[in-house]
């Protein structure tokens, strides 16, 4: 009989040391994860991101080139003015099977961070500064990409307000607005829509990154 996917990966995560379990985690290139040569897995790429699938191709000479022809869909803040769960799961359905067409191994969407500040260049991405609606619509997203059998990347966790030194701003913020804004629509896909990974913040939040 033959092995499901599931198994056959664990037989695989059986035969790795720790290094190559670690290494597996980092990239390799830019929109690329490492492969293990030893165990015959290759690079596998991601795409970004929730309004289409951007995939980097690399030609002989190390210069990104051109990806095939794919959809341009509107912006998570443009489909959240339809309150329409039906319509974003159906365009999860559609970046989920181009992704796969374009040879994508993960697909960098939904972006359900909650707008914070009105001048985030991010904000586009983002669905809602309310997060029942941003958690809603991020689970018909979410659902929809991985029907395809795509696997989504959840992101960003969390606090994501400002593109300006992004990789250095501490957000500062008490427990109780976290919990109830911040980290509710994480929550709320994570428990009804089981994404396969979640992608962090570049910002440290109260001090830690």
């Amino acid at each position: 009989m033959e092995k499901s996917y599931k198994e056959q990966a664990g037989a695989l995560v059986a035969q790795m040391t720790l290094d190559e379990k670690i290494d597996m985690l980092s990239g390799a290139s830019l929109f690329a994860m490492n492969g293990n040569e030893r165990l015959g897995l290759p690079e596998y790429p991601v795409s970004d991101g929730p309004h289409g699938v951007k995939l980097l191709k690399f030609g002989p000479d190390g210069m990104p080139k051109k990806a095939g022809h794919v959809t341009c869909f509107p912006t998570a803040y443009a489909a959240a003015n339809s309150w329409d769960r039906g319509l974003v799961y159906k365009l999860g359905e559609t970046l989920g099977q181009e992704a796969q067409l374009e040879g994508t191994g993960v697909s960098l969407s939904p972006a359900v961070n909650i707008k914070r500040h009105p001048l985030c260049g991010r904000n586009f991405e983002y669905y809602s500064e309310d997060p029942y609606l941003a958690g809603e619509l991020g689970t018909q997203a979410a659902k929809g990409v991985q029907s395809q059998g795509m696997p989504v990347s959840l992101k960003h966790f969390a606090l994501n307000n400002q593109e300006y030194r992004r990789t250095t701003i501490d957000e500062i913020i008490d427990e109780r607005t976290f919990h109830e804004i911040y980290l509710a629509v994480f929550e709320r896909i994570v428990k009804k829509a089981h994404p396969r990974s979640v992608m962090c913040a570049y910002n440290s939040i109260n001090g830690c990154f």
